[in-house]
């Protein structure tokens, strides 16, 4: 008589749908990944909750000077009007409403800019490498700082000449008739562009530490970033005089120039290249 053949065990039935059994490696994996995705989600959620209860906070600490802040802001605008006309029109009765709420918005986040930054680290944080641990927190500093660098730069160098500048292509018979929102929104515009440039070291640096551009690339094209950061100082001021090119156009050589200092120390370095056998 013949053995009896022994039988197999049946194969675990497929979960409904065609996903992977509850005992299945794939079914643990996927369901992994959902967890971590989710996981993810919420984090950004509470960081952009956090970032924006900051920002919230500076503007209520801010609304209580909205009007000496827009006056301190306005100064090198008012002072490039002739004298007897120092003084900024509004077109209707909702405008000081909107420029004051317009000034605690940005006042908010230019005094919450630490906070808002440091949740973002805490979301990128958890992610990073030790090495790029240790030097993310002085690009935050140090970013930072070179922003407010810039928009200080901007008040005290830049509008106190650019301003009368423009005011002298008018004609002798001709009256400036300035609002309040137009004149905010152009010296917000000029400080914002102003703070990114002085953030070029720091992009650069970023750039070169994940591999996208290296010292030695940076160097061999500094005659085409010479050509370029004049050009994009020439659209970014806003008069076309010389003076006022130089003081935008000068900056951005010195940052890029600095950048590629800063490339040196941070980039990636290059993996020795394996010895030949003799």
């Amino acid at each position: 008589m013949t053995e009896p053949t022994a039988q197999l065990p049946p194969p675990e039935a497929a979960a409904p749908g065609g996903e992977p059994a509850a005992g299945d490696p794939d079914a643990v994996a996927v369901t992994e990944a959902k967890a971590s995705f989710f996981d993810h989600l919420n984090e950004l959620r509470v960081r952009l909750v956090r970032a924006a209860a900051g920002i919230a906070v500076g503007m209520a600490a801010v609304g209580w000077f909205c009007d000496d802040i827009f006056r301190f802001v306005m100064k090198p605008v008012v002072a490039s009007l002739p004298e007897g006309q120092r003084h900024l029109n509004y077109t209707s009765y909702l405008e000081p409403f909107l420029v004051y709420l317009k000034v605690a918005l940005y006042g908010g986040i230019f005094v919450a800019a630490p906070w808002v930054l440091y949740q973002i680290w805490l979301f990128i944080a958890p992610g990073l490498y030790k090495r790029e641990k240790t030097v993310v927190t002085p690009f935050l500093v140090i970013g930072t700082a070179l922003f407010y660098s810039g928009v200080a730069f901007t008040y005290y160098l830049v509008m106190p000449y650019a301003f009368p500048a423009l005011a002298s292509i008018a004609g002798p018979d001709m009256n400036p008739l300035l609002t309040m929102k137009e004149q905010l929104t152009l010296v917000l515009a000029m400080m914002l562009g102003f703070g990114v440039v002085f953030e070029i070291p720091v992009i650069i640096a970023f750039l070169a530490m994940v591999g996208l551009v290296t010292p030695q690339f940076l160097a061999k094209y500094r005659r085409h970033a010479i050509i370029v950061n004049v050009l994009l100082a020439a659209l970014i001021t806003p008069t076309g005089d010389p003076f006022n090119l130089a003081l935008m156009a000068i900056p951005m050589i010195l940052f890029y120039e600095l950048g590629i200092l800063a490339a040196r120390l941070v980039g990636k370095k290059k993996a020795p290249e394996p010895a030949q056998a003799a």
